[in-house]
């Protein structure tokens, strides 16, 4: 049986079950792509023990050609396509708030978020093939094999779904592979949806089903979960109806090197990070080694050819002796940049945490 602590040494772990964890930020930094062992893992759930042989994925709901196919269907059928793009999940930085108060879910710090080459087939291939209209209004919902185990709520199936118009764009994939790999178990194999630029939420693994409907999905995750509710609501006065479902990520950035608290050489010292922007272009990255009093430009590296990417970013800082707050802010193509402090956009989910970045280091 697949055990997640020995496939996936090395990483912080959150909880073991479900099993949350996430790499070191120096590791995540190592390279642009993400391997599947430095990958963070989200689960809801169990982790199913599924086989490719005999798993097979059925396309229902406002469709003229109801499918039903194994993953050898899939693979023969349809043409192979492969994007490079960031998964992120909606509570990536959610440390960032607990530290203004307390917020419910896994002390996620930066590395909740890596960029891979999904392989897979495209999600519009398949709904066309099954006879889908790309009506606006229209949603797709995605039910998935992991079961989930909630007080109020029993057991249910995980499910999410995502509107149409996105349902059809080019970047969306079904995928069985993962930098040019069959995906771990832990990221979904056999089959998962790939959802360039969303929150991972809407990504769903162990995928069983894709229905196409008129309203949202009514499972538990979309309706009553993953949505930005206003912060004066708590657990015990949310209204989920009035919560914003939480699709796009936000601008955001995080400084991987050096380590929160880290000793170092007073002079020259080389901070690294990361930026991303949805459906924008991460344009500056800023960085402060006084808590935002003064800026200056970092270096960026981005793959013009993959704009679901992330950006990273590099700087050489002089630091003088003593301690220091450094600090990393990135601006997208709109002029747009992140809020300055973690309060102001707390929510008591802890999700889009999108503050600047800020990591203290003493420098002798």
């Amino acid at each position: 049986m697949f055990n997640p602590f020995t496939a996936k040494p090395g990483l912080i772990i959150h909880t073991k079950e479900p099993f949350n964890a996430e790499p070191s930020l120096a590791r995540l930094r190592a390279s642009s792509i993400t391997a599947q062992p430095d990958f963070y893992v989200r689960s809801h759930g169990k982790i199913p023990q599924l086989d490719e042989k005999t798993h097979r994925l059925h396309v229902a709901g406002e469709v003229r050609t109801p499918l039903d196919l194994s993953i050898t269907e899939l693979r023969d059928r349809f043409t192979l396509s492969t994007v490079t793009a960031v998964m992120q999940c909606a509570g990536n930085r959610r440390l960032d708030m607990q530290a203004v108060k307390p917020t419910s879910g896994d002390p996620w710090a930066p590395g909740a978020i890596g960029n891979a080459e999904w392989t897979g087939v495209s999600l519009a291939d398949v709904l066309q093939a099954a006879g889908a209209s790309a009506e606006p209004g229209l949603h797709v919902a995605f039910e998935a094999c992991d079961e989930i185990e909630m007080p109020d709520e029993g057991r249910f199936n995980y499910g999410v779904s995502i509107p149409i118009g996105k349902a059809m764009s080019p970047e969306v994939l079904l995928a069985f592979e993962m930098n040019g790999e069959a995906l771990a178990r832990e990221h979904g194999y056999p089959l998962r949806v790939v959802v360039p630029g969303f929150a991972g939420v809407r990504s769903p693994k162990w995928l069983t089903a894709i229905i196409v409907q008129d309203r949202p999905s009514d499972n538990h995750m979309q309706q009553r979960d993953y949505k930005l509710v206003p912060a004066e609501m708590t657990a015990n006065t949310v209204n989920w109806d009035q919560g914003i479902t939480i699709y796009d990520m936000p601008l955001n950035s995080a400084i991987c090197e050096p380590a929160a608290r880290a000793e170092m050489k007073a002079g020259l010292a080389t901070l690294r990070g990361y930026a991303i922007a949805t459906a924008r272009e991460v344009v500056r990255v800023d960085v402060s080694i006084d808590g935002g009093r003064n800026w200056r430009q970092a270096e960026l590296e981005h793959d013009a050819e993959a704009p679901w990417s992330w950006s990273f970013w590099t700087a050489t800082v002089d630091l003088p002796k003593g301690e220091h707050e450094l600090a990393v802010r990135a601006w997208d193509s709109a002029g747009q940049t992140q809020p300055a402090q973690p309060d102001d956009t707390w929510n008591f989910k802890g999700y889009l945490s999108a503050a600047w970045h800020r990591v203290h280091v003493s420098a002798t």
